[in-house]
This record gives structure tokens, C-alpha cells and sequence, in this order.
């Protein structure tokens, strides 16, 4: 495999695309479009690195993370991995300057495209994962599912997530999924009422 170059970074690509390059917000008043989230795919194990790079060029981004107990012979830590391994979430008004700042920046593959453009991500899918972060409620990766009753629950901690309920081991899981990449988040909502939207 080629060793692949990446070329400094040049901050007036970013005074182009209309953004400050110091703390992120717009150099305009007039926004030429409105920022959506998109997935980026990472190489292997370059989530974090990929998240840091974009988040130091002013932009905005999400790297979920989950916690995991590692276990070795003489010792047991807790590690956090990326909820969804090979990808971040960048929001932002693609331009054909933040666009090839993005594919630039070490670690990253592509953005998830169909037919050369990005695709955008539902906000409400990246809103609800963010939800579940923000109030530090246990979760964990799951399989993708594309079956099953869609959901919202209502009271409690959980108000208004929206997932597809499912069953597992006798027990109701939620699960959240982030159609495009086709990845899914589970959590238990054995005691909270659920309705169908």
C-alpha cells in the first residue's frame, strides 16, 4: 500500500466555506445552505484521530462512544470505543471546500455517498444517540434492524426516543438506528411505556 501525503492544513479553505477557522461559526451572516450531518468513514481504529483533526479546523462534530469492561488476566478496565466502529458524524453545509478539507484529513476514507455526493443523516437519528449520551443512560452496539414496531416512549428518562422495539431474552430493548450507515444502538426500556408513532 502507498504511503498516502497529507498536505498542511489551509485555513483560508475554511474563510471560504464561510466558516472562522478559530472557534468554528459562520465568517457570514448568509449561510449558503443548511448544515445537515453526514457520515465520515474512518480508516480502521482513526475515529477519535478523525474527530479530533475536524473539531481542531472549527468544525462540528460527534464521535459517539460507549463504555466497556476489558478483561485481562490481572486486571479489569473500563475502555471507551466508538459506538459505531469506521465512522464519525460531521454537521456542516458542504461546500466543495469543506468537502475536500474533510477527504484530506489523515484517517479518513470517504464521506457515505451514493453517486459521488454525501448523503445526509436524519438529524432526528444523530439527536436521539446524543439524547442517550447526554444522560449517560447505559447502551450498548447492536445489530442493525430494519423489522419490528417502530416506537416512542413516552415519561421517564427516555421521553420521546423514537426506535424500533424488539425482543431479546425476555426482556423489551429499544433500538435507535442510524439508517444510512446501517448501524443501531440498544437499551432496555423493560418498565417505561411505549407507543407506536
Amino acid at each position: 500500500m502507498p504511503l498516502r501525503v497529507y498536505p498542511r492544513m489551509n485555513y483560508s479553505l475554511l474563510r471560504q466555506a464561510g466558516l472562522n477557522h478559530r472557534n468554528g461559526t459562520a465568517a457570514s451572516a448568509v449561510p449558503l445552505e443548511m448544515p445537515r450531518w453526514y457520515a465520515i468513514r474512518t480508516r480502521a481504529r482513526s475515529e477519535r484521530t478523525v474527530d479530533a483533526q475536524l473539531r481542531s479546523y472549527g468544525l462540528q462534530t460527534f464521535l459517539p462512544v460507549y463504555d466497556e469492561v476489558r478483561r485481562w488476566s490481572d486486571r479489569h478496565k473500563e475502555v471507551h470505543r466508538p459506538l459505531f466502529p469506521g465512522y464519525t458524524f460531521l454537521r456542516a453545509a458542504i461546500s466543495a471546500e469543506i468537502r475536500s478539507l474533510v477527504l484530506r484529513s489523515a484517517g479518513v476514507a470517504d464521506f457515505v455517498h451514493a453517486m459521488g455526493k454525501p448523503l445526509a443523516i436524519v438529524d432526528r437519528e444523530i439527536e436521539d444517540i446524543q439524547a442517550l449520551a447526554a444522560r449517560q443512560i447505559p447502551f450498548s452496539p447492536c445489530a442493525f434492524v430494519n423489522i419490528g414496531t417502530r416506537v416512542q416512549v413516552r415519561g421517564g428518562a427516555l421521553e420521546g426516543l423514537v426506535g424500533i422495539l424488539v425482543g431479546q431474552n425476555s426482556d423489551c430493548s429499544l433500538v435507535i438506528s442510524v439508517e444510512l450507515i446501517q448501524r443501531s444502538v440498544a437499551l432496555r426500556v423493560q418498565g417505561y411505556e411505549v407507543v407506536p408513532v
